[in-house]
């Protein structure tokens, strides 16, 4: 029986000797390729256990606009083909339609045997369609298998059984040589878009949700969606051909980032007999992947470890026998591995998952070892399953809202949002979803690169979707709790300490009458509006236990008390007995300063650019020239640097922030004060000077970067990239982690009273409980090479070692570090609930001293302590 290495050595000969002959030039074209630094691409991946329309990807795609150019777009789609799950759906883009013929008559009639041809529909003028201005190509869709004489020819060629090996090879193929004879840079008639089984991929010239427009995409369904928003970095961007996704055989990749070592890839794959057509980086990853995954047989994690390999310490954290393995991928594929920042997102179709006999669908993201570029992986259960990947959470946010507003069992918000660590020993970089397969049993899986699964659970109850709260008549029944009461006697944050403690109690129905009463209440008193607003508020910051209902429900019931109390504000120029407005975008232009008696100023977000000078952003910089100190945005999707703008010395000005914000909330800040009632995007605070930042979720990538001063408090976790570059006197409480390079280069003055970092390695659960995590910091650059300041790390078990710090070491813990810890830990526990003492300082059920619990990290170069 003949094994997979020589298998293997077959196919690379088979395939050099083809080039060779056929193609002479083939494997020297990688340098035809433009350099070309651009990068930040906006790119999502979705996947459902039952199949989606198209149309649920147009908002998330536009919100992400900022990361394309209109110059590429395109979307891929998998699982969409029930009637031909088996046959191959070869997809021609014909940019010269009297090319079809010709095309036809060499490369399908003599290689396929022909199910069905068939035209994509389109609309008749692309110039109708949001901002193309170059037509997409015409694209012919042939369901199609490959003829027994050619897998025959085939297979005795590679010396293997007829059968799919062969098959899949004379399919590859054939694709190229279609691509080599009809898609010349100086005059190109056709190419491939995919040929994958039971997938799809489309793009042109112009922005992803209008090619979905374009191809007439609302009700194609899916159970894979990816997409991507700019042209790639390398090759001939400005063409159909040059845009993402690109294909291997049953998959699609789209790709943010640029591979800086695209030539040695290319040579890398010239030696397997491997050539790009397209001249760009993410035509070779996809290359890559297809022989790892087709050729070698890899499973995903080796795929993935060969693509992006475990770095430094977290190499030495693996088990030996996996060390063996990773060592031995790298010797044979290091010097092809993409080298730079990236992030892949990969849809695959499995057709009979390898012989098991029923079809299943992936998405697969991977994040380079630096994780240099964002993103975000999240999970929604129940009846519909959802597994969600994209540049920006925002974009995630926005593909639930819109289906949940059609489907009233999928929830705006998912059940849990997290980040990837590249490189590392803990969650390999890379994520899997999985839906379909013979024990799916209509469910998502999730799991790492390690196959280690991502739980959920999934026997909560959850309302019918959307939530809309109605203000009505202060409710009781379902308890016996009239909450107006409460508020009315006992204020806000009494009433949300009684509410937290029966929430458990409650069924759906009573919660929705309830928080639809508390609306209906704030109505009848405008001095009513702020402690209710306090108290809804408090329901969706804080964590307690829901009972049996998911508390991501909960969490999206608040928030929809909270838009429809801000609703009931009048508009601006309306009467108000406590001097509270509202703007919407349609009276943006009209907006006033405050009346003597100021209250709030509520920003309807929606129907507001994203970014620009129709912005929200610019509205609140303009509320606050004309006097307005306490401004709430609600209803954001998206919206970018709000915060931003507001000039030197805005203390005393107050934002409140709901919704999905957007990238740089709050970058220049320099006096006001932002609560996010949620989690925020990336580059938050960047240049901070001074004021206040609070954080009542999780916070994205290269937070803090270049801060001056100021405080951030964050319930959560953040990203990579923390504090780069910080200096003054920042301080900032991080209550769970940070991924990596936590503080790089921090330059925050002195070490006892300068600027700090601190790391308390908690997770807060959702039903109020908290852990230390077992990893205080998973990674390996804390407070690298920083010159000032210092971080105070809650590691009572010194699960952080001398190794995961570069230029830097541990000091003690003294009396004067709690001093001026102290106060900080106090404004936590009255922001989160997360208590000072009892939280923070109990280990093992013991109270313990501060300097038991807490450790120091300073730079080299800081003084010696004297105890």
């Amino acid at each position: 029986m003949t094994n997979r290495r020589e298998l293997v050595d077959r196919l690379i000969a088979s395939r050099r000797q083809w080039l060779d002959r056929d193609h002479p030039d083939a494997r020297v074209r990688g340098g035809e390729a433009k350099q070309d630094c651009e990068g930040g691409c906006g790119v999502i991946g979705t996947i459902a256990s039952e199949p989606v329309a198209g149309r649920y990807l147009y908002r998330p795609l536009a919100q992400m606009n900022n990361r394309g150019n209109g110059k590429g777009g395109g979307i891929a789609v998998a699982g969409c083909f029930p009637r031909y799950p088996d046959h191959f759906a070869l997809h021609v883009a014909y940019m010269d339609p009297d090319a079809r013929g010709e095309l036809e008559r060499r490369f399908i009639e003599p290689t396929f045997l022909l199910a069905e041809s068939e035209e994509l529909p389109h609309v008749d003028d692309h110039r109708d369609v949001g901002r193309l201005e170059i037509r997409p190509p015409d694209v012919v869709r042939y369901f199609v298998r490959v003829r027994s004489e050619a897998i025959e020819t085939m297979a005795a060629e590679l010396g293997v059984e007829p059968g799919e090996r062969a098959e899949l090879e004379v399919v590859n193929r054939n694709s190229f040589e279609l691509n080599r004879t009809f898609y010349d840079a100086a005059n190109p008639r056709a190419f491939v878009l995919s040929q994958g089984r039971n997938l799809m991929i489309l793009k042109g010239v112009g922005f992803a949700e209008d090619i979905l427009r374009y191809y007439e995409l609302d009700d194609f369904a899916g159970h894979v969606w990816i997409g991507h928003q700019r042209y790639p970095t390398r090759g001939r961007v400005w063409h159909p051909g040059g845009a993402h996704p690109f294909a291997g055989v049953d998959e699609a990749l789209v790709h943010n980032g640029d591979l800086a070592n695209y030539q040695a890839i290319v040579e890398y794959l010239g030696q397997k007999g491997i050539a790009p057509m397209f001249l760009t980086d993410t035509e070779v990853a996809i290359l890559l992947f297809d022989l790892y995954n087709r050729d070698y047989g890899y499973s995903l994690e080796y795929i993935c470890e060969a693509l992006a390999p475990t770095t430094e310490r977290d190499f030495e954290m693996l088990p030996k026998d996996r060390q063996r393995v990773y060592r031995a991928l790298r010797a044979s594929h290091l010097h092809g591995s993409p080298d730079g920042p990236f992030f892949f997102i990969i849809a695959r179709s499995l057709p009979g998952v390898r012989g098991a006999g029923a079809d299943a669908f992936q998405l697969v993201g991977i994040t380079d070892t630096s994780m240099l570029r964002p993103q975000v992986f999240a999970m929604h259960a129940g009846e519909v399953e959802l597994g969600l990947i994209a540049s920006e959470k925002q974009a995630i946010d926005a593909y639930l809202e819109d289906l949940s507003a059609d489907d009233g069992r999928v929830a705006p918000l998912a059940d849990r949002y997290w980040n990837a660590r590249g490189g590392s020993y803990s969650d390999g970089g890379a994520f899997v979803f999985t839906t379909g397969g013979p024990t799916a049993g209509g469910m998502v899986h999730c799991a790492d690169k390690f196959g280690q699964p991502v739980e959920l659970a999934r026997d909560r109850r959850q309302p019918r979707y959307p939530v809309r709260i109605s203000p009505v008549a202060p409710a009781t029944r379902g308890t016996s709790v009239d909450w107006a009461t409460v508020l009315e006697a006992a204020g806000a944050e009494a009433a949300f300490d009684k509410a937290s403690r029966r929430a458990r109690e409650w069924d759906l129905g009573a919660a929705e009458r309830i928080l639809g009463g508390v609306v209906g209440w704030s109505r009848q008193d405008p001095a009513r509006r702020g402690p209710a607003l306090e108290f809804l508020t408090l329901l969706l910051d804080q964590r307690y236990d829901p009972g049996g209902k998911k508390p991501s429900a909960m969490r999206a019931m608040a928030q929809a008390a909270v838009d429809a109390l801000l609703e009931t504000v009048p508009v601006t120029g309306g009467a108000n007995g406590d001097g509270s407005r509202r703007v919407v975008r349609e009276a943006a232009g009209k907006l006033s300063g405050p009346p003597p008696r100021a209250g709030m100023l509520a920003v309807d977000a929606r129907g507001f650019d994203i970014e620009g000078p129709d912005s929200v952003a610019r509205l609140v910089v303009r509320a606050c020239e004309l006097g307005w100190k306490h401004v709430v945005v609600f209803g954001c999707q998206g919206h970018r640097f709000v915060g931003c703008g507001l000039g030197p010395d805005s203390s005393g000005i107050r934002l409140d922030v709901y919704g999905s914000s957007g990238d740089y909330l709050g970058s220049g800040l320099d006096g006001a004060e932002i609560h996010v009632h949620g989690d925020a995007q990336d580059q938050v605070g960047q240049i901070l000077k001074a004021g206040r930042i609070v954080i009542h979720g999780n916070a994205g990538q290269t937070l803090l970067y270049g801060a001056k001063g100021g405080e951030v408090f964050i319930r959560g976790n953040t990203a990579g990239r923390p504090l780069i570059n910080a200096v003054g006197n920042v301080r900032v409480v991080v209550n769970g982690t940070c991924l990596d390079y936590a503080a790089e280069s921090f330059m925050a003055g002195r070490h006892i009273d300068g600027g700090f970092l601190v790391i308390n390695g908690i997770t807060n659960l959702d039903d109020g409980r908290v852990y230390g995590l077992e990893t205080k910091y998973p990674g390996t650059n804390l407070f690298s090479l920083a010159s000032g300041g210092c971080c105070y790390l809650n590691d009572p078990y010194g699960t952080v070692s001398d190794g995961q710090l570069n230029g830097a070491r541990f000091d003690p813990f003294l009396q004067e570090d709690w001093n001026v810890l102290e106060p900080y830990l106090q404004e936590n526990q009255r922001l989160f609930r997360i208590d000072s003492r009892y939280d923070l300082l109990m280990v093992d059920g013991v109270l313990r001293w501060p300097k038991e619990v807490f450790r120091k990290v300073v730079p080299r170069t800081a003084p010696e302590p004297v105890e």
